[in-house]
């Protein structure tokens, strides 16, 4: 009965053996297919990288010698005595010179080069560089990238491209046994095998380098001894299929070596611009060590927050590598003796501009899946400024504080958009008081009401007819009333509670006057208004209400910029533009933005709106730009919601065009007009970046007369009340009032005498 059960047991064991062979074998099948048919074509995710306009240096160039270094900061280049390399600048009293790395731009590669610039009052006076060229763009600078949904990033490398002395440090350190295993170490494994023995657990692993590639790839990191197995198999599976130096050149790819906020930094490529703002192959020794020395732990060794230990561990890679023979003593004794010379730990590019980055990925969306966004490693250009960002975030915050009250838990906000005139392009977006929060992106997401910054297209729409409307008509700016169709009436007042009568039309529009706008708009047409809008650029629906010709109507500061931006470009249409071109890893465009443009509006009438727009600041609500930024001509129009609740400005000069607005996100008053919050942001920004006064050239078929100044009926120049005002030709005044002169005048002053 026994010899029975054990022969029975004896056979069941065979079964299971011979079971567990067959599974073994389909298993090790199974990964042997995985293992050749994904890893010669692993594709990595590799995020887009978003980049700002690149610099344009040349002769005669605006630009002062401070906002040269800025750029070369936020590039990472080495401020040195004498340039060597490229990434390095050297500043010598009024000189620059500027070693600069080769550069697949959009349209081509453009070779390393170096250039000296000199600089005299805020322009570059010369320009020399060793090839002769007269044009020169800096590479641009990388304002974010748009990740996979793991947030890994990384810069692809072939071995060819990976220092020799980088390859033999990592081998000594990490698994020095490399080229001689199949896959696993057996050494390896005895000598963990005694450590988890003596700890009672698994405590210290025996992986290979082809085993830590392994676990990257396809497994997790999770210490079982089911996972270890496979993990076991598949490395000698791989090492079976794949040569020593493919798979070397992989796990230099692969490998983890930081963080940086949300992104990870992967693969050595990536980690030498993270850390030293150079490519692989300008790397020191010490430097070199540094990164392998990561490979242990990148967050432990974190050189920034762990400076001591990063630089004991660096110590002690270069001292393995000697043992190893690896490295030859005197340059690890040379390279022992530098310090970490790590790059400035700058803020994550994902998090530096994240209002830009935030319309730069809704444009992309239109062309592009978001698969392909996130990992096919495009190249995304922009029309994006840093210069110019840094003045509008400096503006915008200094005004914010200034204006905070600590009595209040809100704090007060503000959005800024910055277009350029004629092209759409955007240069800058501000998202609120913290430029650096990738949250709710007032610039694009907050509607607010946008009050005043609505007349201009109410006046637009009057000057169309411009038999009806000149800058001269009178319009009535006494109370006003309107019934609404549900019974209610209607009763705009003036911001200074009083009526003014009998004002000529740019007046009304200068100093903003509600009463007289509104009985303007409803006079025209509310129909016509609503349309004027629609053609500025506003794609919303807006009701057709009175109460929306003095701005009850919610816009972004992007959706107000879009229609100022018409008015910049003389009537033309232009949609604003954050992308300029796209390009593959190769180098291949992919798609160009090319500029857009439809008529809109007649050139005469924008013309004498823009007059009006100029009066605003010359003599109306936005006068503060006269001795803010003096003998600089603009145009724009204040904005203030009821209560003030909403500050805005908007308006253009000759090479830029701006909407700024303050505000609280809880709709309460912020205690500020248009001209006292976000004028003051405004006029900061113009008086510093740009440098064309506005033009406001009059086309052909206007003319100019002269007209009373209170009466707007036509007078004379030697009128004393008479001033010019420019027409479109056929609506000139007809009336004309003649002045007495010299002995006329005595005459009439005693004829009225003596009656």
């Amino acid at each position: 009965m026994f010899n029975f059960i054990g022969k029975w047991i004896g056979k069941l064991w065979i079964k299971v053996l011979l079971l567990l062979v067959v599974l073994g074998i389909a298993a090790t099948l199974y990964l042997d297919n995985v293992i050749r048919h994904t890893f010669t074509d692993k594709k990595w995710s590799i995020p887009s990288t978003v980049y700002a306009r690149p610099l344009e240096l040349y002769q005669g160039a605006v630009l002062s010698q401070d906002d040269l270094k800025t750029e070369l900061q936020l590039l990472g280049y080495q401020f040195v005595k004498q340039v060597s390399q490229p990434k390095q600048a050297a500043v010598i009293g009024n000189s620059v010179t500027v070693y600069t790395p080769e550069f697949q731009f959009s349209d081509e590669i453009e070779p390393a080069r170096k250039i000296k610039l000199t600089f005299n009052k805020g322009t570059v006076s010369d320009l020399s560089s060793d090839d002769s060229a007269f044009l020169i763009r800096l590479e641009p600078v990388v304002i974010g990238g748009i990740y996979p949904s793991h947030n890994e990033d990384r810069l692809l490398v072939q071995l060819s491209e990976v220092p020799q002395t980088l390859q033999d440090m990592l081998v000594a350190v990490e698994d020095n046994n490399f080229y001689q295993h199949y896959g696993i170490s057996f050494r390896g494994i005895a000598r963990a095998a005694i450590a988890n023995i003596k700890q009672g657990g698994i405590v210290q692993g025996a992986s290979t380098l082809t085993q830590q590639l392994i676990k990257n790839y396809y497994l997790s990191s999770e210490r079982t001894l089911w996972r270890k197995a496979q993990e076991a198999v598949m490395a000698v599976l791989l090492e079976v299929h794949f040569t020593k130096q493919e798979i070397l050149e992989s796990y230099i790819n692969e490998v983890y070596l930081g963080q940086d906020g949300p992104r990870a930094i992967h693969g050595f490529g990536l980690a030498s611009q993270y850390y030293f703002n150079k490519p692989l192959a300008d790397l020191s020794i010490s430097q070199q060590a540094l990164l392998v020395a990561l490979v242990r732990g990148a967050s432990y060794y974190n050189p920034w927050r762990n400076p001591e230990r990063v630089l004991l561990r660096r110590n002690l890679v270069l001292d393995i590598a000697v043992r190893e023979k690896s490295l030859d003593e005197n340059q690890a004794m040379l390279a022992k003796a530098q310090p970490l010379t790590v790059g400035e730990h700058s803020v994550s590019g994902g998090k530096r501009y994240p209002a830009y980055l935030d319309l730069v990925r809704r444009q992309l969306q239109r062309d592009y899946d978001a698969e392909s966004l996130s990992s096919d490693g495009l190249s995304i250009f922009t029309h994006f400024d840093p210069l110019v960002q840094s003045t509008a975030e400096e503006s915008l915050t200094a005004a914010i504080k200034k204006h905070t009250s600590g009595k209040t838990t809100v704090p007060l906000q503000g959005a800024a958009v910055i277009t350029r005139p004629n092209t759409g392009a955007v240069l800058a977006i501000v998202g609120g008081a913290d430029a650096r929060y990738a949250g709710f992106n007032r610039a694009i997401d907050s509607r607010r009401q946008v009050g005043s910054l609505i007349k201009p297209a109410v006046y637009l729409s009057a000057l169309e007819k411009s038999q009806q409307f000149t800058l001269a008509t009178l319009l009535n700016d006494d109370s006003y009333q309107q019934k609404l169709p549900n019974g209610d009436v209607w009763s705009p007042k003036n911001y200074d509670r009083k009526d003014h009568g009998q004002v000529m039309l740019y007046r009304a529009l200068a100093h903003s006057y509600n009463q007289a706008t509104a009985r303007l708009g409803n006079q025209i047409g509310l129909d016509n208004v609503v349309n004027t809008i629609h053609r500025l650029g506003v794609t919303e629906n807006i009701p057709e209400l009175p109460a929306i010709t003095l701005g009850a109507v919610g816009m972004s500061p992007l959706e107000v910029a879009q229609m100022y931006q018409t008015l910049s470009a003389d009537g033309f249409y232009t949609p604003l533009q954050a992308i300029s071109a796209v390009i593959d890893p190769s180098g291949k465009q992919l798609k160009h933005y090319p500029l857009a443009i439809e008529k809109r509006f007649d050139a005469a009438t924008i013309y004498l709106l823009r007059y009006a727009l100029q009066a605003v600041t010359h003599e109306g609500t936005g006068k503060a730009l006269q001795w803010l930024i003096p003998n600089f001509a603009v145009a724009g129009k204040t904005g203030t919601s009821n209560n003030l609740r909403d500050s805005w400005f908007a308006g253009f000069s000759g090479d830029l065009q701006a909407v700024v607005w303050m505000g609280r996100d809880d709709n309460e008053s912020s205690g500020l007009t248009g001209s006292s919050g976000a004028l003051r942001v405004w006029a900061d920004i113009f008086k510093q970046r740009s440098q064309l006064p506005l033009q406001n050239i009059p086309p052909k078929n206007i003319t100019i007369s002269w007209v009373d100044g209170e009466s707007g009926v036509g007078s004379q120049d030697t009128c004393s009340n008479a001033i010019p005002l420019p027409f479109a030709q056929g609506s000139e005044p007809l009336q004309e009032i003649k002045c007495l002169h010299g002995v006329d005048k005595v005459l009439n002053w005693f004829h009225e005498l003596l009656e």
